[in-house]
């Protein structure tokens, strides 16, 4: 873990290498101290020397000016060295997530994947800059002082360092303590994190149906589970403090009491007896940093382990060579196609359909009937697990997933629009398109004269997920952004059954428009949007059930002349 850790230090080598030898000085500047210190005491007072009082003063004030510049350096530029990793494991997780099947999201809630990439990878960063920083000057001041202490005195530094054994010993074993209870406090967070976000993005749907105090009782749950874990973390996290503190207050004890019996007897003077407590003031000091360092460390690695969990997350199956489709025509074959879910419930079972180029193909049928299903295995948002799917005769599974998407567009009942302006949504479509493609799009799918009488025009702010539009407006956005892709296959998802009768009219003549020379898979509950397919099939649980025209269906008196008169 520590060495996967170590290599996002390699873009900033030099900078990290200058924080090192900034702590380096620091801790030399610190350990000086204490030596002019005691010659002062032993060598310039008794003999009231004052040309080396102004010497050894003017070199303090040197020090002390020399520390403030070094702990400007470490305290920017180090943090800055952690700043930087933080962006860069936060730009590597973003992008593989982006490469995640969708069976990754179904199954992970977004307020925990936020978790992750905000709050872990911000003690990440914490840990980045102070775990090297603190741990370099702790070993320099402990080395230093132990043999400045050995030059004093070697008996009462054995005396002193008896207590470290056990220093040791405790440290390690609340180590694992410590690491249990923050990784719990790591799971809750996200969990919280998680129960606020879906409470928050359905305030409406709280306030409409008056549920606010069931939704707070919701919350409230989370919250105790996450203060409950919160709170035995920091509880190990006292046990250890007490501890090491205690073994600390016990070190400067023994040396303050022996380092005065052996200034008492005379085998050191009062020079060295105000040393040695000085250096023992300063040994203990970074066996506190220490502390501080294994708090920080825990936090800083179990964000790591979270984040390395993430990307050790297998990708969406990308083919060795893979192939690019080009000049697709739009020749759709479904064979023998077999598919479940992680729940192992089958959906589709040896399911084949030919759809040729140009031709507009229906499925209706009953809920569960692998409708939706065989939409998002086309562009494979999920992999099927037996048969094939081909366009134009080559399977998908050898295709490139982009060229494949790019070719394939989709418009669903959900309408998902990202938060900014009009443009930025249909720029989804192709963002490489000029500003008259963008408004070609847009009268295509009929929304061109709405936003005309916008104060802002394209450039309108719509709100978080189009918020401030109606259903029927971001419904005709997204039917802009696939006017903009121009892709040569549609596949249209229950792309009306969420509107009004009179909304669904206009946007029909905007699918209708988008469907002209292209391949179209369209699913529909609403029959009378499917009327001119050149081909509905009714597919049920047990497969495809019944295929033909509209006025053939209805006239064979089976499952779709029910559902008509339905």
């Amino acid at each position: 873990m520590i060495k996967e850790f170590v290599k996002y230090y390699k873009p900033y080598k030099k900078l990290f290498i200058l924080d090192l030898l900034a702590a380096f000085l620091f801790a030399l500047c610190d350990l000086a101290y204490p030596m002019i210190a005691r010659n002062i005491m032993d060598d310039v007072v008794p003999n009231k020397d004052m040309r080396m009082l102004i010497v050894f003063v003017v070199a303090l004030l040197f020090i002390f000016i020399s520390k403030s510049a070094l702990n400007y350096f470490m305290q920017y530029w180090g943090h800055v060295v952690g700043v930087r990793m933080q962006a860069d494991m936060r730009e590597k997780v973003f992008t593989h997530l982006q490469k995640l099947p969708n069976s990754y999201f179904d199954n992970n809630k977004t307020g925990v994947i936020m978790s992750r990439i905000i709050n872990d990878l911000m003690d990440i960063s914490e840990l980045a800059h102070h775990g090297p920083e603190d741990l370099f000057i702790s070993i320099v001041m402990l080395i230093g002082s132990f043999f400045i202490l050995l030059d004093i005195n070697v008996t009462l530094t054995l005396m002193v360092f008896m207590v470290i054994p056990f220093v040791v010993w405790f440290a390690a074993y609340q180590r694992k303590k410590m690491n249990k209870a923050f990784m719990e406090t790591r799971v809750e967070t996200g969990s919280v994190n998680a129960t606020l976000e879906n409470s928050i993005a359905g305030m409406k749907i709280t306030k409409s149906f008056c549920t606010e105090k069931e939704e707070f009782e919701k919350f409230s749950k989370s919250n105790n589970i996450f203060r409950h874990a919160r709170e035995g973390a920091y509880k190990v996290m006292a046990e250890y403090s007490a501890g090491m503190n205690l073994y600390m207050d016990i070190l400067e004890l023994i040396a303050l009491g022996a380092g005065g019996y052996f200034t008492y007897l005379g085998k050191i003077s009062l020079g060295d007896f105000a040393a040695y407590i000085l250096y023992v003031k300063m040994f203990v000091q970074p066996i506190k940093k220490l502390i501080n360092f294994t708090e920080q460390y825990q936090n800083g690695m179990t964000g790591f382990e979270r984040f390395t969990e993430i990307m050790k997350q297998e990708q969406e199956k990308e083919p060795k060579n893979p192939i690019e489709l080009k000049n697709v025509k739009g020749n759709l074959e479904i064979e023998n196609v077999s598919f479940k879910y992680e729940d192992e419930t089958q959906v589709l079972d040896d399911l084949s359909l030919s759809i040729e180029a140009g031709k507009t193909i229906a499925l209706v049928g009953p809920s569960g009937g692998g409708k939706t299903t065989l939409c998002n295995l086309i562009p494979r948002f999920y992999d099927f697990e037996k048969g094939d799917i081909k366009i134009d005769g080559k399977s998908i599974r050898e295709v490139s997933l982009k060229s494949l998407r790019q070719n394939i567009g989709v418009v669903q009942q959900d309408v998902f629009l990202f938060t900014g302006t009009i443009r930025d949504n249909i720029l989804c479509g192709n963002p490489d398109a000029n500003e008259e493609e963008l408004i070609d799009a847009a009268k295509k799918a009929r929304i061109h004269d709405f936003i005309q009488t916008l104060p802002k025009g394209y450039d309108t702010y719509i709100g978080e997920r189009g918020v401030k539009l109606s259903g029927g407006q971001k419904q005709r956005i997204s039917i802009s952004r696939i006017f903009l892709k121009n892709p040569p296959i549609i596949i249209l998802d229950e792309a009306t059954s969420a509107l009004d009768n009179v909304t669904e009219k206009e946007i029909q003549l905007s699918l209708e428009e988008l469907s002209k020379d292209r391949t179209n898979l369209i699913v529909a509950h609403r029959l009378s949007t499917i009327k001119n397919a050149d081909e509905i099939i009714v597919l049920t649980d047990n497969g495809i059930e019944e295929r033909g025209t509209h006025d053939e269906l209805l006239n064979r008196g089976g499952i779709y002349s029910k559902l008509h008169r339905e």
